[in-house]
């Protein structure tokens, strides 16, 4: 099913600010939007101030006349909350609205995302402004979808303020039930740290040193919970007035303040904003968030929400994204599981912090110029790509991403905190992606039987039932990769007794004994002897495991230190299965190579073959297959086809045997052969 029966399309267009402008602009907006292929336009999204000029008045009217010139004009809109930007008079009227840090100083109007998630003054007045537009524009035949708030934490993602700390105490008291069960959850036993109420527990603001880390980890879930409520409270309002209308909000990819696991229940779709450097190289990175955005909710389609045509204006220097780069990446989007692109923001602005920020329609106003041309380009490509709605990616390999280990993982008083979770999943990413295999995000204790290989990179946190869930899915026939510092705590990061990793232990085959975090400028060694092409020396950084092996086999081992020859890299047979460790930080040749063996094992291939740079995805529906392919090199790439002939959807071209692909190119090839949509 398509994202919005009104829009059965892939959606393209952008956020428009028309309160901004003139309002003879805005016909002049219509045709430009029109001959670019915009089909949808976020409105209202940080608007509460002119829809609500103060605690007891409402002016719809200038909202009225867009909602009916888009209608005119074909166009749907994404209508937003407003919610996001709380005006003036209610930091004036309700200063205890307005966020605390963790010194104990209040944030001041002036910005935006100015707002406690637990304030009951932005939530009432926020709550009844929905309300009203729910009511307004629940029948208006521009509807298509709902935007609440937008960016959810953006900048404000912890407050610390005594209405946040009253929550968090009720909050700890249903989790837990009893002081003396969190007490002991939180181990209050160690730097006298007890509790013998509840309202004696405090916020983990700033401490003289580490603060309790199971306090630390609790906080960082009540955060994301009270956002979420925040949201849940607008969501609830919606659904009940428009409960066949597609409510979402806007992710930033991993964003780690939030579990977007847990939000996306509540979402009709997901949809996040995508900002990488343009002179970055190949964006591996974007490629990785789209995946996860994509896995959100189970393999849906998802929404590129926001991106720039041309140049960001919030890095210290902003260069622009080169001809042809905006293209290329909006359909990465799409390969890899977008059913719309939109970008941030229809027209630039001439005032405001953003006015630097690029837009589909720069500051000369220029149809002519480069970027339009290029909007208008890919505008009216997309209307020919229909087939590609809702059709779906089929990845045989997953990869572990939990946000509880996330925050976990990277709280301090830990061994190294140069083991960042980003960085450690994206280390066997790439080597997935440059091998063109398609990659899905689950958490852990998620069914894992339709993959033939899961990784889990980093799993420090391991929560109750995941360890049989990952030993019923090897035992079963599957495939485990994890890594080191994995298996270490359970859910209130207490540690797991019993050698580490206490409950991965009789999967893995192993002790790990000791293990060595390495300084920044400190290497060791992999040494493989006896494993085919995997054999050879490679480097390591950041950390050895000292392993003892209890039924593994050692496929790799250190070269230096006191450990030298020990096991570094393991394999253990469990049941139909096997299970691979990887103690250490090793060089992208050796994990590219063990997965490239391990994949070939496992019979899973990419689509095509393509050479490095070249990206490769497929999309599938009802019998049907389209294969992207993705040249980001600077130069041509040639790409050999399997036998059968192809069409490429965007220009219509037949093609088969060898096809040159010039630097930026995008080809989707759909089969001859098969049924067209």
């Amino acid at each position: 099913m398509p994202v919005s029966k009104k829009l059965p399309q892939l959606f393209y267009g952008g956020d428009y600010n028309p309160e901004q402008w003139p309002e003879d602009v805005w016909l002049e907006d219509m045709r430009l939007m029109k001959q670019a292929g915009v089909n949808i336009v976020s409105v209202g999204i940080f608007s509460w101030a002119i829809l609500q000029p103060n605690a007891e008045n409402y002016d719809f009217g200038w909202l009225d006349r867009l909602m009916n010139l888009l209608a005119d004009n074909g166009i749907m809109a994404d209508l937003a909350t407003a919610t996001a930007s709380p005006p003036a008079w209610l930091a004036q009227l309700h200063p205890e609205s307005l966020p605390v840090d963790e010194n104990g100083v209040r944030f001041s109007h002036g910005s935006r995302q100015h707002y406690c998630p637990n304030s009951k003054a932005f939530r009432h007045y926020g709550q009844g402004l929905v309300r009203r537009l729910a009511h307004r524009y629940k029948d208006h035949p521009a509807l298509a979808m709902w935007h609440v708030n937008n960016e959810y934490g953006c900048h404000v993602s912890r407050c610390y303020c005594a209405e946040c700390t009253v929550r968090f105490r009720e909050w700890l008291q249903q989790r837990y039930g009893t002081v003396q069960e969190l007490n002991a959850r939180w181990g209050t036993n160690f730097w006298s740290q007890k509790y013998y109420a509840w309202d004696e527990i405090a916020l983990p603001a700033k401490t003289p040193t580490f603060a309790n880390p199971g306090q630390q980890l609790d906080y960082m879930r009540f955060m994301s919970d009270s956002l979420l409520d925040a949201y849940l409270g607008e969501y609830r309002i919606l659904k009940q007035i428009t409960p066949d209308v597609p409510v979402m909000t806007n992710f930033m990819g991993a964003f780690k303040p939030l579990d977007e696991f847990e939000w996306a229940k509540h979402m009709d779709v997901v949809t996040w904003d995508s900002y990488p450097e343009p002179t970055a190289g190949i964006p591996v990175a974007a490629a990785m968030q789209h995946d996860l955005m994509r896995s959100l909710r189970g393999g849906q389609p998802f929404i590129l929400m926001e991106q720039v045509t041309s140049q960001v204006n919030w890095r210290q220097r902003n260069p622009l994204k080169r001809p042809g780069v905006m293209r290329l990446w909006s359909y990465q989007a799409i390969a890899r599981g977008s059913d719309g692109v939109m970008f941030f923001q229809w027209r630039q602005s001439r005032a405001g912090a953003e006015k630097f920020h690029g837009a589909m329609v720069t500051h000369t106003g220029d149809e002519n110029g480069r970027v339009y041309r290029e909007v208008a380009q890919l505008g009216n490509e997309l209307k020919r790509l229909q087939a590609l709605v809702d059709t779906r990616i089929e990845a045989k390999v997953a990869i572990l991403f939990d946000w509880h280990n996330w925050w976990a993982l990277e709280l301090d008083s830990k061994p190294s905190r140069d083991v960042l979770f980003l960085e450690q999943i994206g280390h066997y990413y790439k080597a997935l992606f440059d091998a063109g295999i398609a990659v899905d995000f689950v958490q852990p204790h998620a069914d894992l039987n339709k993959y033939r290989l899961v990784i889990a990179p980093a799993l420090y946190l391991i929560g109750p039932g995941v360890s049989d869930n990952l030993e019923a899915y090897v035992q079963q026939g599957g495939t485990l990769l994890t890594t080191f510092f994995s298996g270490i705590v359970d859910e209130n990061d207490r540690i797991h007794l019993g050698g580490y990793p206490a409950p991965l232990r009789k999967l893995l085959g192993l002790c790990v004994e000791e293990f060595d975090p390495m300084l920044p400028d400190q290497t060791n060694g992999l040494r493989v002897r006896g494993q085919g092409d995997l054999d050879g020396d490679y480097k390591c950084t950041l950390w050895a495991d000292i392993i003892r092996l209890e039924g593994a086999e050692a496929l790799a081992s250190f070269t230096a230190d006191f450990f030298a020859g020990s096991p570094a890299v393991t394999a253990h047979t469990f049941g139909q299965g096997k299970a691979y460790y990887v103690g250490t930080h090793a060089e992208d040749a050796f994990v590219a190579g063990m997965l490239r063996r391990i994949l070939s094992d496992l019979g899973v291939q990419p689509p095509v073959m393509t050479p490095l740079g070249v990206e490769v995805s497929e999309r599938r529906a009802e019998g049907r297959s389209y294969i992207f392919l993705l040249n980001h090199l600077d130069q041509p790439a040639e790409v050999q086809l399997p036998a059968a002939g192809f069409t490429d959807l965007i220009s219509g071209r037949k093609l088969q045997g060898s096809v040159r692909l010039s630097a930026n190119e995008v080809l989707i090839l759909h089969k001859d052969t098969e049924h067209a949509v």
